[in-house]
């Protein structure tokens, strides 16, 4: 199994640290807000690679954090009147909701920020020892420059980034501009939001959490790295330069990195206003296991554009896949052979997780009428397994009176092909919930 490591900018054969046992840290959401699809696109791309090296033989150990505490969910808090712990609640909430609905596969561990205070703390105290990090009048930063090979995740170039006098940035004051905050000591913004500790009454920096987190459950060394493209810098360049600074050994072994999901050819962001979150889709009609497999058709390392044309499209493959389940479902048919399509499908995803290929492999099987129905059933549940959409869960709907008789009178349109008033009828099965898919021998309903 190759994977493309960022650290190394080139795909690598992956090799865990401990025999089959994989550590695997994946960055999780800033409970400010309902995350939006372009967020769920990293969750889905590392719940594909997790299922994946699991139904490689791996024992995979996952840990996702939550942010709980920064500028962000300090500032939602005081807007709503509400303390910080209830506010970011009702958002963690609703996190875990979505996963549950994009069948996302439940981490070993999901730590909380401010559940972890005293392990930032110790951090900060030994990169303060060791001469990594200072003190200023408002916070603890970590001192770049002392530390060789800052930026080599990101590609960056340290000769050619200019380190001035002691500059205010950011709203805080630092030695050198590249120098990042550890620790911010407490002001009246931060309201009721602080910890009272020996280094210093305040609050943690963004950075210092995840560090901390990944190493109380996966050790000093640990072998994969996940989240968005976004992330490379400065947050995962950050990660690695305090946790290999204090514990002098190498911090992560492979590092992969999704890229954006774009909106109409743009970077969907809440800062553009031109975001989805799972909750507008589903309430526009759009299941769950839908947006799920739109979000892994396309290569992780390449931008995914959205519309909400492409996903009626994807619908109608995905209703078209649930339906040829259902047939496959009732067939003991087990002729012909499948070794192909399961190394085709291997072979796709070891090479870098090309979920396409895969895909792809996927519908030529369901397609070919030279392996039984019923093989192909066991088969297909099997690379389920990796896809998570949940194959083996379908079931044939009990359908009303009045939808089978749009049914019947969609069936009449179609043999007399009037395409427009077959096509208007689906549309209203779709949005009763009814899946339709057509093929030469006739429709299917689901």
């Amino acid at each position: 199994m190759k994977l493309y490591n960022t650290l190394s900018k080139k795909k690598e054969n992956f090799k865990p640290i401990k025999g089959k046992n994989v550590g695997m840290y994946t960055c999780g959401p800033t409970v400010y807000d309902y995350a939006h699809i372009g967020n769920f696109r990293a969750y889905v791309i590392a719940d594909v690679l997790r299922r994946y090296l699991e139904f490689k033989g791996f024992r995979v150990k996952q840990v996702m954090n939550i942010t709980d505490v920064d500028d962000k969910t300090i500032k939602g808090s005081q807007s709503e009147k509400v303390s910080l712990k209830k506010f970011t609640s009702k958002y963690t909430k609703s996190f875990f909701e979505d996963l549950k609905k994009l069948n996302i596969s439940k981490a070993a561990f999901y730590p909380k920020a401010t559940e972890n205070i005293s392990g930032m703390v110790s951090m900060i105290e030994k990169l303060l020892k060791k001469g990594y990090a200072y003190k200023t009048g408002d916070g603890i930063y970590f001192k770049v420059s002392k530390f060789k090979g800052y930026g080599k995740l990101a590609g960056l170039d340290m000769s050619k980034l200019k380190a001035g006098a002691r500059v205010k940035q950011d709203e805080y004051e630092k030695e050198a501009l590249n120098d990042f905050a550890l620790w911010k000591f407490w002001d009246k913004k931060d309201g009721k939001v602080f910890w009272d500790v020996k280094i210093g009454k305040g609050r943690p920096g963004w950075h210092i959490e995840c560090s901390v987190m990944s190493s109380k459950y996966l050790g000093k060394h640990f072998d994969i790295h996940t989240g968005g493209i976004d992330l490379v810098f400065p947050h995962h360049t950050n990660e690695i330069a305090q946790s290999e600074a204090v514990n002098n050994c190498k911090f992560v072994n492979y590092w992969v990195h999704n890229e954006w999901l774009l909106v109409n050819g743009k970077k969907m962001s809440k800062s553009l206003g031109n975001f989805f979150t799972l909750r507008d889709l589903i309430s526009k009609g759009y299941d769950a296991t839908a947006i799920r497999y739109l979000l892994m058709s396309g290569h992780y390392r390449q931008s995914l554009n959205f519309t909400l044309g492409e996903l009626d499209s994807v619908k109608k493959s995905l209703d078209k896949l649930c339906s040829k389940i259902l047939e496959f479902k009732k067939s003991k048919d087990k002729k012909g052979s499948i070794s192909n399509y399961v190394k085709d499908f291997s072979d796709a995803l070891d090479d870098d997780l090309n979920m396409p290929q895969a895909l792809a492999v996927v519908w030529k099987l369901v397609k070919n009428s030279d392996v039984g129905s019923g093989l192909k059933y066991k088969v297909l549940l099997d690379f389920d397994k990796v896809l998570g959409l949940g194959l083996d869960k379908v079931k044939k709907v009990k359908l009303s009176s009045d939808v089978l008789g749009l049914i019947k009178k969609r069936d009449k349109a179609r043999k007399e092909k009037d395409w427009k008033e077959s096509d208007r009828i689906r549309n209203i099965l779709v949005k009763k919930g009814v899946k339709v898919s057509d093929s030469a021998s006739g429709s299917a309903y689901a």
